[in-house]
């Protein structure tokens, strides 16, 4: 969401100079003493630790390679509008809306679980990748659809009331 973020606001910004900090590999302190972590998103930064690491020291003014190379990227996906923006290695890439559908299915069983199961390991499954694609909001919504299709079974009112529903593959039929 934040790189996404960034392309559109400097789309929006027109030709007007800028200034950006980089946190690709930045490790800041967030609780002293102990060593420096990744700083993975700023969304994950309270005010203290911008503050109290000194990024805006980091600022630097967006070059014009740069920002060409990122309105480029933001022109292309802007024309694919496509409802969903994901990360592929290093690459931001538009998405069909049921990307995320196999990978819910991936953790959906055979015997009736918690929504919430099936939507906490999906979102933990992306820990590993230092990226957090989406969220539970999204992914409540997405069992629903795949309930809809027939490719899981619900036992409850609706996916969104995810610690009191339950989901399942669907029984062969005879």
């Amino acid at each position: 969401m934040e790189y996404a973020g960034f392309l559109e606001w400097l789309w929006r910004l027109g030709g007007a100079p800028c200034e950006v900090v980089d946190l690709t590999d930045l490790r800041i302190s967030i609780r002293p003493p102990q060593p420096p972590v990744l700083a993975v998103s700023v969304a994950a930064l309270s005010p203290d630790q911008i503050r109290g690491n000194n990024l805006w020291d980091l600022a630097e003014p967006l070059q014009m390679r740069a920002r060409d190379r990122y309105l480029d990227l933001w022109r292309q996906l802007r024309s694919e509008n496509a409802p969903l923006r994901v990360i592929d290695g290093e690459k931001l890439l538009s998405a069909p809306i049921t990307f995320f559908d196999s990978l819910l299915l991936s953790y959906a069983k055979p015997n009736w679980q918690k929504v919430a199961m099936v939507v906490g390991r999906t979102l933990a499954s992306q820990v590993d990748e230092s990226v957090f694609q989406t969220g539970d909001i999204f992914l409540a919504p997405r069992i629903n659809a795949l309930v809809e299709s027939g490719r899981l079974e619900i036992r409850g009112k609706s996916a969104l009331e995810m610690r009191f529903s339950e989901v399942r593959l669907p029984r062969a039929r005879a």
